[in-house]
């Protein structure tokens, strides 16, 4: 993003943090660094980040996927923050005049005040258990497939994958083959992860293995794709 447009859009941050409130997160993101993406934030208490704060799940997987080439933006998915909050957030890709993608303009909301108040206006009406059955409100862990995850830092943008990769493969990181830890390392490859400056190191700490056996992974994957 050139100097022009990162005024351009910081100004913008600014303007709909303050138009918005303070439920509304407003986030500029700059793809010329990965590790150090969010150059403008309002309202980061939301999220918990700061300028400085790497990109996130989602954005790394739209940078690896391409799909910001056929569309200018993603509206109305899951977002949560670092104290499980469900947050609806969107994205707009930002593009210069070759169509490619330079920076993105993220806005999340947090309903949190809403729905206490609504709850709130429910309990005179009617009793907990009918508020409970008529509840239209996801929980994290239903959501937590799809949603995008808000990190401050590398360390915390790798455990959260690796988590999740666990989770959903039923692998026990702490006990790993070899097979697995290159089936983790091909599924971390393709959503971006390493495209981070650091990713290497932490990935290789948090699966008890060497830096050179990180790259060894990935040059075996690249190999295949290849054939």
């Amino acid at each position: 993003m050139n100097q022009t447009m990162l005024k351009q859009y910081s100004v913008l941050v600014e303007f709909l943090g303050k138009t918005l409130g303070p439920d509304y997160e407003v986030a500029l993101h700059d793809i010329g660094d990965y590790t150090n993406s969010i150059v403008a934030i309002a309202n980061g208490h939301i999220s918990g980040r700061t300028i400085g704060a790497p990109m996130t799940n989602l954005g790394l997987n739209v940078i690896s996927d391409k799909s910001y080439k056929n569309k200018d933006y993603k509206l109305n998915y899951n977002g949560v923050s670092k104290d499980q909050r469900i947050l609806r957030s969107s994205t707009m890709f930002i593009k210069d005049e070759n169509e490619e993608l330079v920076g993105m303009l993220c806005i999340n909301f947090d309903d949190k005040r809403y729905v206490d108040i609504t709850n709130q206006i429910l309990k005179l009406c009617h009793p907990d258990e009918l508020i409970e059955q008529n509840s239209t409100y996801e929980s994290v862990s239903s959501i937590a497939a799809e949603a995008e995850s808000f990190s401050g830092s590398i360390t915390e943008v790798t455990t959260n994958a690796l988590k999740k990769i666990s989770s959903d493969n039923n692998i026990p990181i702490d006990r790993l083959t070899q097979d697995e830890r290159l089936h983790i390392v091909d599924i971390l490859n393709q959503k971006g992860i390493f495209m981070l400056k650091g990713a290497v190191s932490e990935v290789a700490k948090q699966l008890h293995c060497s830096e050179p056996s990180i790259y060894r992974y990935l040059s075996k994957l690249n190999k295949v794709k290849e054939d």
